[in-house]
Order: structure tokens, then C-alpha cells, then sequence
């Protein structure tokens, strides 16, 4: 396993993120003990880095990733989030994410997080953000409850004028640099490099478009993005390789990024996804893969506030 620093934190943390989301049943049935077990193995494989939100299973995937962490506490880097509960369930308050991170740390089985982060920012007032939300999750930081705090959200833009005007340790950014979306690229990586931030990258699969399993009902991709899922399997089985792994590959290579994170709570995943880190993809692929795609290139589809989306 590599790892990259995070940012101008003193956290090294591994280029493949384990995101915990699946362990609440955000995707797929699972049962505890496979979940705990898939983290175990992504510990035996090096991954040090951990993401949940009291958002995933409704607080079932910390719940679980507590217990599956038990003992592990000083060999991992813990992220969690605040600031929505449920699919529109936000609260940004100042007590309320003094109250949430409590919340996180009992189901967590810890007595503080590394990372801290406003989950989702788009919904809600930007005023909110700046003038409540920022200084509340500062004040966690100096209570030695976080280590570091962050923002993460969808509209790349957004998410950047917001690291322009506060001070953030991190930024996290999901669904925008994967075979299918490079939005990332455009004000985010250099602005990683102006201000120091951590930058990382979540969703690499597309939530499921760039993999072989079937698309969740609720995927709100374009219809012609997510036409292209066969196709693209296979053409990556063309040349003996998973979609999956293919795109893992790719959104882990950005020297720029310090982790991606992709969700997993099966064994199988988890070692499928380790793998990737280790092939050599063809460019000839990646090419025709470009190529395919081309017609659907970063299509977003819209969350959030109107105004949030610039």
C-alpha cells in the first residue's frame, strides 16, 4: 500500500480509502460480520484510512465500523461527518454538530476523530455555512475532539469558494474524478496546491456504473451515462480486466489526490480492490475508454441548493 500526505496536516494516509457507507446497508443487505471482517482485511492490506457519517444506515455504518475497530484505534486515521441525518435531514447548527460529534464518538468506540467534516454543504444556506457551521466545527477542533476539520460535498465549484473564503483542513469531493467525471481537475487540484488543503476523491465507481453490479434505483446519472455500464465491462474484460479494478486504478494514480475512497463491506471487494493498486493498465485502454465515454463527459447531475451549484 502507498500512502500520500494529507494536505499540510501530519497524516499519511493510504492512496484507497475504505468508505464505510455500505456497512449500513446504504447499497445491499449485509451482515455485521462480514462487514467487521472486510475491515480487518483492508487493515491486513495497509488501508489506514476510514470514512463514515451518522448520514450512512442512519447511523448503522458507524455503529458497525465501531465495533469492527475495536483495538485498531491508534493504527488507523478516523473520519467522520455532521450536518445531515437522513435524505433531507440537515442541520448545521452549532449545537447540533456539538451534539453529533458526541454521538459519533460513542458509536465509534473513541474519544476523538482525525478528520471532522460538514457533510454536504450544498443543501443549505452558504451564510449557515460560514457564519455557523465552520466556526462550530473549529471549536470541536480546539476541544481536542478533532483532529482536523473539512467540508465535503458535489458541486465542485461550490466546494471551492467555500476553500477560498475559510480556513479548511480538508476537502472531500465525490463523483468528479473517475473515468466518467474530471471536474476535480479544473479549480480543486490547484487550489489543493495554493492553500495546503487535503484533497480527496470519493466515488471513483460512480456509484456503481463503473463496476459489475447493478445499478441502485436511485442512481441519478443520465440515462446515457448509465447505458454505457455493459459496454464498458466489456471492453475491460476484453483485455482481461475489471471495470472496477480499471477504475480504481485510474482514480488512485492522481498524484495530486491524497486518497480515494470507494465503498466496500464485502471480503471479495476488498481484496478485488487492493489488487487494483498493483496493475498495469494498457494506455490503449484507457484511450478507448476516453473515447467511449467522451459523449457523456462529466454530466453532473444537480443536489443542492440552486445557488450552490455555480
Amino acid at each position: 500500500m502507498d500512502y500520500r500526505k494529507l494536505g499540510k496536516t501530519n497524516l499519511e494516509v493510504s492512496i484507497l480509502g475504505f468508505g464505510a457507507s455500505p456497512m449500513g446497508n446504504v447499497f445491499d443487505p449485509v451482515s455485521e460480520s462480514t462487514a467487521v471482517t472486510s475491515v480487518h482485511l483492508a487493515l491486513d492490506h495497509g488501508i489506514n484510512f476510514f470514512d463514515v457519517a451518522p448520514f450512512y444506515g442512519l447511523t448503522l455504518a458507524e455503529e458497525r465500523l465501531g465495533k469492527a475497530l475495536k483495538g485498531h484505534r491508534k493504527d488507523i486515521i478516523l473520519a467522520s461527518k455532521c450536518g445531515r441525518y437522513d435524505l433531507q435531514d440537515f442541520d448545521f447548527s452549532r449545537k447540533r454538530i456539538h451534539d453529533s460529534i458526541d454521538e459519533t464518538l460513542s458509536r465509534l468506540h473513541t474519544d476523538y476523530l482525525d478528520l471532522y467534516q460538514l457533510h454536504d454543504i450544498e443543501f443549505v444556506d452558504k451564510n449557515q455555512i460560514i457564519n455557523e457551521a465552520l466556526p462550530a466545527i473549529q471549536e470541536v477542533k480546539k476541544s481536542g475532539k478533532a483532529r482536523f476539520v473539512g467540508i465535503t460535498g458535489l458541486p465542485v465549484r461550490y466546494l471551492a469558494q467555500i476553500a477560498r473564503e475559510a480556513e479548511v483542513d480538508t476537502v472531500l469531493s465525490w463523483a468528479h474524478y473517475n473515468l466518467l467525471e474530471d471536474e476535480i481537475l479544473d479549480d480543486l487540484v490547484p487550489l489543493s496546491k495554493e492553500k495546503g488543503f487535503g484533497l480527496m476523491n470519493a466515488a471513483p465507481l460512480m456509484q456503481r456504473i463503473l463496476s459489475d453490479a447493478p445499478l441502485p434505483e436511485w442512481h441519478r446519472s443520465p440515462k446515457e451515462m448509465k447505458a454505457l455500464q455493459p459496454q464498458l465491462i466489456s471492453l475491460c474484460n476484453s483485455y482481461g480486466l475489471e471495470l472496477s479494478q480499471v477504475a480504481i486504478s485510474f482514480a488512485t494514480a492522481h498524484t495530486d489526490i491524497s486518497t480515494t475512497i470507494t465503498g466496500m463491506c464485502k471480503p471479495e471487494i476488498v481484496q478485488k480492490n487492493v489488487e487494483a493498486l498493483d496493475l498495469n493498465i494498457p494506455v490503449e485502454l484507457f484511450e478507448k475508454i476516453e473515447k467511449l465515454v467522451a459523449s457523456v463527459k462529466n454530466q453532473m447531475w444537480f443536489e443542492g441548493k440552486a445557488e450552490n451549484n455555480i
